[in-house]
């Protein structure tokens, strides 16, 4: 027979036992710590997300260069092609058109059509106009606001094979054909003819280029020679009159660039040579040596009343860096910002020893100019060379830059193609990618012959914010004596999410905020809850 137990030992037993060993919380609150220290967690990790859209991550280049023109891939096709321009269609970005002159084994033009962003390449011929013999020399071409192609190019003439007329020709079909050509108002002797369009005005177009007088072998005969602008609003149906775009007192003005800001203005970059009678007047006689001794000076010329009228903006001076045939000169560097027309000035630069890449830029309605800003991040003064710029302004406000670059080799023969950026508006740039995936040489081309291979005035460079692709003159198939030059093109790939408008950024911070407060609550108020217990 058991012993009755008292109904207070009962009690503290059933106490006892409720309780849990000394040092261990209760299964409940655990959990509760646990959603507590989840939340904290989920906020810091949404406010890093948050975070991830203020900058652009890294960036890298996508695969092999491909060919853009059909003779890369033929060995028996020797053409001398180069000095390539790259333009995209604003209606079909997939759309892109690259032109290129060629040098040889006879004068000529190219144009390469893609429409899968650079994937394949297709060649479109240049009608011949009715009554012309000369061949199609120095194309240029741009996408008008609509998505209209307008390609330009020039036709020589006699022994000396200077410019007789100016023609231009359109596509609504992305290029895949060609409209038959007008003659232009530009007249004979018309040099370093280019095109830009206004990005919101459809049929608006403008002609600038260098009005010659005289010509003698590789040489303007005299200077004086303006540089000159006319305006079209119907497609290249009819023009302005010609303005004369450099001031009377640059008697050497030569290479202008030009693009159209978000406000209509008419931007056109151009170089004064001053005393430069070595390149202008062809004291070099097409053979290469020493540059320039002396400075050149790079300037904006603007219109704000669709190139009715200009004003002038000295941008800085350049040291120059090679010889060059005045003809067909290096061309400096024009870009654009599209959301409040921030400018970008560069060129090739010796100021330090050897050739670097300068780079200036002008704000929105400022008057002077911040620069230069050295670009390419080599040691200074090593002794190679980094030339020929090509500056491209993404929707998003990133800066890119494509150039011939030569650090790779200690000779200063062998070229590669780097690329860099800016996420800062041009103070400062990310270290370079090597975009060619082979070295080549300078020294292949026309004109190898005298020392001065031509690899043409320009590369081309177009971004959007994530991707950007650039086309440049590439010898890799050629040698010293078939003087064969291509197109390749190579391809970055940035990588950057979808951006967020700032009020979403707002919002997903204010909610990371929320979390962490909820979960610090939770942890504290069982931490206060266990005290009273």
């Amino acid at each position: 027979m058991s012993a009755t137990k008292d109904p207070a030992e009962i009690r503290r037993g059933a106490g006892a036992a409720a309780r849990p060993p000394k040092g261990k919380a209760p299964r409940g609150r655990l959990g509760w710590l646990v959603v507590g220290l989840a939340l904290v967690l989920c906020g810091v990790g949404a406010y890093v997300v948050s975070t991830a859209y203020d900058e652009p991550n890294a960036f890298g280049v996508l695969g092999a260069n491909l060919p853009v023109n059909d003779g890369a891939r033929n060995p028996l096709d020797i053409s001398a092609t180069n000095s390539p321009g790259l333009v995209r269609n604003p209606v079909d970005p997939a759309n892109l058109v690259v032109v290129s002159k060629i040098d040889s084994p006879r004068y000529s033009c190219g144009v390469s059509v893609s429409f899968d962003g650079g994937g394949r390449w297709t060649q479109t011929a240049i009608p011949v106009p009715p009554g012309v013999t000369g061949p199609c020399y120095a194309p240029d071409a741009v996408f008008g606001a609509d998505g209209t192609l307008h390609l330009s190019f020039v036709t020589l003439k006699g022994r000396a094979n200077s410019p007789d007329a100016v023609f231009i020709t359109m596509s609504r079909d992305g290029g895949k054909t060609l409209a038959a050509p007008r003659r232009t108002p530009l007249g004979a002797r018309a040099f370093h003819t280019r095109l830009t369009a206004d990005p919101k005005t459809p049929g608006r177009i403008y002609f600038t280029w260098v009005a010659a007088s005289e010509l003698g072998l590789y040489r303007f005969a005299e200077p004086g020679n303006p540089i000159r602008a006319i305006r079209s609003d119907d497609g290249g149906r009819n023009w302005t009159k010609p303005s004369q775009v450099s001031s009377s007192s640059r008697l050497r003005a030569i290479a202008p660039s030009a693009v159209v800001g978000p406000d209509g203005a008419l931007n056109v970059l151009y170089l004064d040579l001053g005393d430069d009678e070595l390149d202008y007047a062809g004291g070099h006689a097409g053979r290469s040596g020493r540059a320039y001794a002396g400075e050149w000076q790079l300037v904006l010329a603007r219109s704000r009343d669709r190139g009715a009228t200009w004003r002038e903006s000295p941008v800085g001076p350049i040291k120059p860096a090679q010889r060059f045939i005045v003809f067909t000169p290096p061309f400096p560097s024009l870009a654009v910002d599209q959301r409040d027309g921030k400018l970008y000035a560069g060129f090739t630069d010796k100021r330090a020893g050897d050739a670097d890449i300068s780079l200036w830029s002008l704000e929105p309605d400022a008057e002077r100019w911040n620069g230069p800003v050295r670009v390419n991040d080599t040691r200074r003064g090593d002794g190679t060379a980094q030339y020929q710029p090509r500056f491209s302004v993404a929707p998003s406000g990133r800066l890119d830059v494509v150039y011939y670059d030569r650090r790779g080799d200690r000779t200063n023969v062998l070229n590669e193609v780097s690329f860099q950026t800016s996420f800062d508006g041009g103070r400062t740039f990310r270290p370079h990618a090597r975009l060619s995936d082979k070295a080549f040489s300078s020294r292949i081309g026309f004109g190898a012959d005298r020392g001065m291979a031509d690899l043409g005035g320009r590369l081309g460079l177009v971004s959007d914010d994530r991707r950007a692709l650039a086309v440049w003159t590439d010898t890799r198939g050629g040698t010293r004596a078939s003087a064969k030059q291509d197109i390749a093109r190579g391809l970055v790939a940035f990588n950057d999410p979808a951006r967020l408008s700032d009020s979403s950024k707002t919002l997903l911070r204010v909610a990371a905020l929320a979390l962490v407060l909820l979960g610090l609550a939770v942890a504290v108020g069982l931490g206060l809850r266990g005290r009273r217990s």
